[in-house]
């Protein structure tokens, strides 16, 4: 145990080390197998052989004195209740253990998503549509119900939506972030921070303290894909970081799927393209489910369930919405009824929490 410790300080401080990525790190482990004997060793050296590159080399004999401070970063990240996970340990998922490129260590706050349960990514756009945030959240609730852990990175939009769902469940969640698993980012979701914390895990590769960065969240996208077995796309533009987790998941066999949209949406024309390309098709948490061999025991029938206990005229304002939102003279000249009986009815369906009001005089209905 006390061998393990040791080698997991050098690993934490050889993988701080910048410009020697996990890729690099493989590399010297493979050669070496022991993490303390290639910190003993001179850059140049391992530069002789081919195993790093200059730039990693004057990286490498600059940090050796910094080796106090990632010792000091161990012992106040577990006072924190962090826990580092190394490649060397049983605990290190199965699931990245045999990617190319895998992370050689996590900080996890919390717990790493189970081995012998299903896994599923569901991702998407930041500025999402209500539809999207309520298909979403929807998917996620229902497989989490069915017992399939939910993995997404905490972003605003469709991110979040995914984690809520599975909470909603009472299900653990899974949030890989783009800074140290100490850093809520964005600090909107603080809450919902918390709640991942205690119901299943935040992880990371960043060190505690890490800022989130532009150039982190695309190399944090491959351990979503990573730690899942299937990636959900929900709505995408053209070039979104999803169809980047989207790509990941390819190269990594897993299974990818994705919500289709109205083809003259924006938010649309990722997941589209990818149906084009084979991406199977999500139109219910069914679709996602056969994939695991997975059966709701019943039915779902939202619409039917949502409208059980609202009276005559609710029923007939509500029957006049759907998840795109409406405006308000829509809804009068469906309904037949007049503006003023409109509103009052609306409001009495957005505090049973049947609709919501997405802008002024907007409205659509909740799943």
């Amino acid at each position: 145990m006390e061998q393990l410790t040791k080698e997991k300080e050098y690993l934490c401080w050889l993988s701080q080390v910048p410009y020697a990525g996990p890729v690099t790190v493989r590399r010297l482990w493979d050669r070496y197998h022991s993490f303390e004997k290639i910190y003993n060793m001179e850059g140049k050296e391992l530069k002789s052989q081919g195993l790093i590159n200059a730039r990693v080399q004057a990286e490498f004999d600059r940090r050796k004195r910094e080796l106090s401070k990632v010792r000091e970063l161990c012992r106040v990240a577990e006072d924190k209740g962090i826990r580092y996970v190394t490649f060397l340990e049983e605990e290190f998922p199965k699931r990245l253990q045999s990617l190319w490129g895998a992370p050689v260590g996590l900080y996890v706050k919390g717990r790493l998503p189970g081995e012998e349960r299903p896994s599923a990514a569901i991702v998407g756009a930041r500025g999402c549509s209500h539809y999207g945030r309520e298909a979403a959240r929807f998917l996620a609730r229902s497989l989490a119900e069915e017992g399939v852990q939910i993995v997404s990175g905490m972003a605003l939009g469709i991110d979040g939506e995914g984690h809520r769902g599975a909470l909603e469940a009472g299900r653990d969640t899974y949030a890989v972030l783009g800074s140290g698993v100490d850093i809520c980012y964005p600090q909107d979701h603080f809450s919902m921070y918390m709640d991942i914390s205690q119901k299943g895990g935040i992880i990371s590769e960043y060190r505690p303290g890490e800022p989130p960065a532009a150039g982190n969240f695309p190399m944090r996208n491959r351990i979503i894909s990573g730690l899942s077995d299937a990636v959900i796309v929900v709505e995408a533009r053209e070039r979104s970081g999803s169809l980047i987790t989207a790509d990941c998941g390819l190269e990594q066999g897993r299974e990818i799927f994705a919500v289709p949209g109205q083809m003259t949406d924006p938010l649309a024309k990722g997941c589209n393209e990818l149906i084009r390309q084979g991406a199977g098709i999500v139109t219910s948490p069914e679709d996602v489910l056969e994939f695991f061999h997975l059966q709701k025991g019943k039915k779902l029938r939202v619409h039917e369930k949502n409208e059980n206990g609202l009276a005559k005229n609710e029923k007939m304002v509500y029957s006049c919405l759907d998840l795109q939102p409406k405006f308000i003279d829509r809804v009068v000249e469906e309904s037949g009824l007049s503006l003023g009986e409109c509103l009052t009815l609306l409001l009495e369906l957005e505090l049973k929490g049947r609709i919501i009001q997405t802008a002024s005089h907007y409205y659509a209905k909740k799943l």
